[in-house]
């Protein structure tokens, strides 16, 4: 392992575990000293430098790195195709571009080296205990690493969560859309946490409850449960909620606009991913919101059904749970659409099987997403799985009338929104591009299709 930061560390603290030899190597020799001191008692050593590294490794080698995507990842490859021989085998486990991703598989080809780029997901605990992994490169090269990868994987009623993805890029690929989806729906949960709060006027400890549990029902996902778990947690400085004294601004690390990128690419709509991105990169401008805030009166307190906030909290889990949804549509979409461009032979079923377990974006809808593409593989968009499509019609009526709460209120509900729009979009037989395209030729003279008869046509005197 090359990098042996909290990712790269807990990982081949695993590989140790599962009763594989290990060694590792980072330029800070502080990391390679707490390997060796956690990994005590387990087949796992740290090397001064690369040269040492590829010394203790049987040939042919094989070497993962779990360093920063982009340059760093070069820098390291560069230096291994010195000192590694044909037949040895680089592993790249971090979050590069899927694109970069290709450019080195051929370049190392010329090598005689071969490359797998894997996707890894599960943070810190996941690496320890059992990450879900997605391998993509030529099929020979995941096989030799198959029995390692299934032993370090998170399991699910047995069934590791790894599988072979696809040629090429496919593992990264599948990667950035998954940390996609996993944009998307923490933006969902956000959104619903700022509802309770500042419009149902509700203290954090019970929305911790409410996100507990909806953990219990058909919302039941990971992302879901540390919900709960980080808005129950007390500040040691102020005693105040943890997140309270957090400030609005989230990071993040581009795979989310990475997504966003290839879909507009490959033409595929992934609004609420979209959404996603837009509001991460809206609240790094605190400065402006702060001033921006004081010209609107953006509204108070939506208006409540009968049911009082019991029934408005069923209405909000319901909506969730239809954006959480179509979130895995445009995301399973855009992998059905990738995989036909790029040829990378994506099975959506085993994707979903293996994000059931170890990943951030673990949910029990998962379940229902692989016997959809089970029952049929080339399925277009979840939207048209009858089981799917009716949990989507069960939640309908409460989804809209939690978008007119995020309306009347100063909730910016962006991401349930555009969910819903979405999902109606998609089941609207006849949209209004019929003007957009009449503007086009007008302006332009685009041509257009029309109705009643085939062709291409344009009007003249408009």
């Amino acid at each position: 392992m090359v990098g042996l930061g909290t990712m790269g560390r807990n990982l081949l603290l695993n590989v140790a575990e599962n009763g594989f030899g290990a060694a590792g190597y980072d330029l800070d020799v502080r990391k390679g000293a707490l390997l060796l001191e956690e990994g005590r008692g387990l087949d796992v050593s740290a090397a001064e430098n690369l040269p040492a590294l590829l010394s203790q490794l049987a040939t042919p080698r094989t070497i993962m790195l779990l360093v920063p995507a982009g340059g760093i990842t070069d820098t390291v490859i560069e230096e291994l195709t010195v000192l590694c021989e044909p037949g040895d085998l680089i592993i790249d486990g971090g979050n590069s571009h899927y694109l970069d991703t290709d450019r080195r598989e051929a370049y190392l080809a010329t090598k005689g080296l071969g490359f797998l780029g894997v996707g890894i997901s599960g943070g810190e605990k996941g690496a320890r205990t059992g990450p879900s992994i997605m391998p993509g490169g030529r099929r020979e090269l995941y096989q030799r690493v198959e029995p390692l990868f299934r032993a370090i994987a998170a399991k699910v009623h047995d069934e590791p969560c790894v599988a072979y993805m696809g040629t090429r890029s496919a593992g990264h690929f599948v990667k950035m859309v998954h940390n996609g989806i996993e944009y998307a729906m923490m933006q969902i949960l956000a959104e619903a946490f700022d509802l309770m709060n500042r419009a149902f006027r509700m203290p954090y400890e019970r929305i911790a409850r409410v996100f507990a549990d909806w953990n219990n029902r058909e919302l039941e996902s990971y992302l879901v449960e540390i919900s709960a778990a980080v808005l129950m947690k007390e500040d040691y400085i102020t005693g105040q909620p943890v997140v309270e004294m957090i400030l609005d601004t989230a990071g993040q690390k581009g795979t989310g606009g990475w997504t966003s990128r290839s879909a507009l690419d490959l033409g595929v709509a992934i609004p609420t991913i979209d959404a996603a991105v837009t509001m991460r990169q809206i609240s790094a401008q605190k400065h402006l919101r702060r001033m921006t805030a004081e010209r609107f009166d953006l509204g108070d307190m939506p208006r409540m059904r009968d049911g009082g906030l019991d029934e408005n909290l069923r209405e909000l889990e319901a909506a969730v749970r239809g954006a959480f949804i179509a979130s895995y549509a445009q995301g399973m979409t855009l992998l059905q659409v990738a995989s036909q461009e790029f040829e990378y032979g994506l099975n959506l079923a085993e994707i979903a099987r293996i994000w059931r377990g170890g990943c951030i974006i673990r949910s029990a809808l998962l379940t229902d997403i692989r016997e959809a593409f089970e029952a049929q593989p080339d399925l277009p968009t979840l939207m048209l799985d009858p089981d799917l499509s009716r949990q989507i019609g069960d939640v309908l009526e409460d989804w809209r009338y939690v978008t007119t709460q995020f309306v009347e209120s100063p909730v910016p509900g962006m991401a349930i929104a555009s969910a819903l729009f979405y999902t109606k979009a998609a089941a609207t037989e006849r949209l209004p591009a019929n003007l957009i395209q009449a503007q086009r030729d007008y302006f332009g003279a685009h041509t257009y299709q029309r109705t009643d008869k085939d062709g291409v046509f344009h009007t003249d005197d408009w």
